[in-house]
């Protein structure tokens, strides 16, 4: 088979040898550079990619992953689209190959979306950017999506084992242009009930908490919003708006909300856990981070936060125990946290303390006065 990477850019003239070093296992490599002022375009070119440049006016990603998508030569059997701060681990063609069939539409992959500040993973899920060369596009003016606008019904989705891409963000890339984005693509199709929990997220995550509440409400409300995971994520993003608010009763019942839409999650109760550790209701904390650890199975969804699966249900546990005077159980937990970010001085120095109170309420019991 014949496999094509496809990817836009702006002004990634630092991340060009990285990304040419991790797509060259595809036969060909081709760019549609949106207006670079350094050195991008060149070098990319010398490295053996496809450059065509063009600004797209007004700016929508899915007309400029449309464009970079009509580069790619016809004859290829796959397209995987990436970006430029994207890398592959070693071996991707070779797994994509192999889990490859005759008619297929696209192929399902792991994407490591995020990682966390001591290098171990934070958000990872399943992606589905690679795809038969014919009868796709991408739509949605950011947050594109692939839709199938071929004849008859799309081909079968293949799951990839072994195809590993990682997203290494850079920092200093301004999400100013989302917002007005996402804007634009809910009153272009306002019963999409994915770019408006989407444009709901993007208030909150600008502060702007009516917005956020009002936005994902309606998301609430829409026919097609029916995937419980993405409900209860809405409802959680209310609550913390409430929260923000200082509405914590509002915040509470959300959260409460949120936990009877997807039960199966540990997101929603390891917020409401938190919302409870800040009002020092420490039998409410180990409730909740309890009902959390019984969930044993990660989901491979981008709801699925780092956080939930970190450190944080052993720390608060720890916190709580300790704050209701159970300190061998608060050590335990404590350990526990420590074991799951060892580098993490705060938790470190949690295990000291408690560690030192241990032996020290040993010794008092020993010499009969406890």
């Amino acid at each position: 088979m014949k496999v094509a990477v496809y990817a836009i850019c702006k002004d990634e003239e630092k991340f060009v040898d990285r990304w040419m070093d991790s797509m060259g296992e595809a036969d060909v490599i081709v760019v549609l550079d949106t207006g670079s002022s350094d050195g991008t375009v060149e070098r990319l070119r010398s490295r053996g990619a496809f450059v065509t440049v063009e600004n797209i006016v007004p700016w929508r990603f899915d007309v400029a992953r449309n464009r970079s998508m009509e580069l790619v030569p016809e004859d290829v059997d796959i397209c995987v689209c990436t970006d430029l701060d994207e890398v592959f681990h070693p071996g991707w063609r070779e797994a994509l190959e192999n889990a490859w069939v005759p008619g297929a539409g696209q192929a399902v992959y792991r994407y490591t979306w995020s990682f966390n500040p001591d290098g171990s993973e934070g958000v990872v899920f399943w992606y589905e950017k690679a795809h038969a060369r014919h009868g796709y596009m991408w739509t949605h003016p950011v947050h594109e999506v692939l839709k199938w606008v071929g004849e008859g019904q799309p081909g079968p989705k293949v799951r990839v084992p072994g195809m590993q891409l990682d997203h290494l963000a850079d920092p200093t890339k301004s999400r100013a242009q989302y917002l007005p984005l996402l804007e634009l693509s809910v009153r272009e199709d306002p019963e999409d009930d994915r770019n408006m929990h989407y444009l709901g997220r993007e208030y909150m995550y600008h502060g702007r908490w009516d917005d956020c509440i009002a936005t994902l409400k309606r998301h609430l409300r829409l026919p097609r919003a029916v995937w419980r995971d993405e409900r209860a994520a809405s409802m959680r993003f209310i609550a913390r708006s409430y929260a923000m608010k200082g509405e914590r009763r509002q915040a509470r019942d959300w959260y409460l909300r949120a936990i009877a839409e997807a039960p199966h999650l540990r997101e929603p109760y390891m917020d409401l856990a938190m919302l409870l550790y800040e009002d020092e209701n420490w039998d409410g904390v180990l409730y909740f981070t309890g009902c959390a650890l019984e969930i044993l199975e990660r989901p491979d969804t981008y709801i699925c936060e780092a956080a939930s699966w970190g450190s944080l249900p052993y720390d608060l546990r720890a916190v709580a125990l300790f704050n209701t005077g159970r300190t061998e159980e608060a050590l335990r937990y404590a350990r526990a946290a420590l074991d799951i970010e060892p580098s993490n001085p705060r938790l470190q120095g949690n295990v000291r303390v408690l560690e030192r109170l241990q032996k020290s309420d040993a010794n008092l019991e020993g010499q009969g006065t406890v």
